[in-house]
């Protein structure tokens, strides 16, 4: 398996996956996630494909498409209340349905880690739905802490 980052011919197999991640989102908050829709804009994908600030990093084998993990460089300089840290913030990580099991999101997870290491990150963080609770013990299994709890009411 190799792990680099995506390219524009990877944007087919990129979408592939987003729609995987958003049914599972839909079918856990229907009410938040609309069905059958695209996240991204072609164009938009393949801005985020060339902005270094924003690298995504695509798993293949043999030229598939296995997995992704979109990530986004943030920093806080100067904050009145936080320390001047640099984060990695994995926006969304997907394996594709045929490939889980084989190790494919853990590699992924890896080269991620590494990464933000090799760029001077103090830390990963992400966000996990309530609704998805494999992937949070996927997650957990990585080593991954809960570093703070979003809640909500339904009105």
């Amino acid at each position: 398996m190799e792990i680099r980052r995506a390219v524009i011919k990877d944007m087919d197999g990129i979408n592939s996956l987003l729609r995987q991640v958003l049914e599972v989102h839909h079918k856990g908050r229907p009410d938040l996630f609309k069905g059958g829709v695209k996240k991204y804009t072609d164009e938009q994908l393949a801005e985020i494909i060339a902005d270094d600030s924003r690298p995504i990093f695509a798993a293949l084998q043999d030229g598939e498409l296995l997995g992704y993990a979109f990530c986004v460089l943030q920093e806080h300089k100067g904050d009145n209340i936080l320390t001047d840290i640099k984060t990695l913030y994995i926006d969304d990580l997907c394996v594709d349905e045929k490939s889980r099991g084989k190790h494919v999101g853990s590699a992924l997870y890896e080269h991620v880690r590494a990464y933000a290491k090799s760029v001077g990150c103090y830390n990963i963080t992400l966000n996990v739905w309530e609704c998805n609770p494999d992937a949070r013990r996927f997650y957990e299994k990585m080593g991954l802490l809960p570093q703070k709890t979003g809640m909500e009411t339904i009105l």
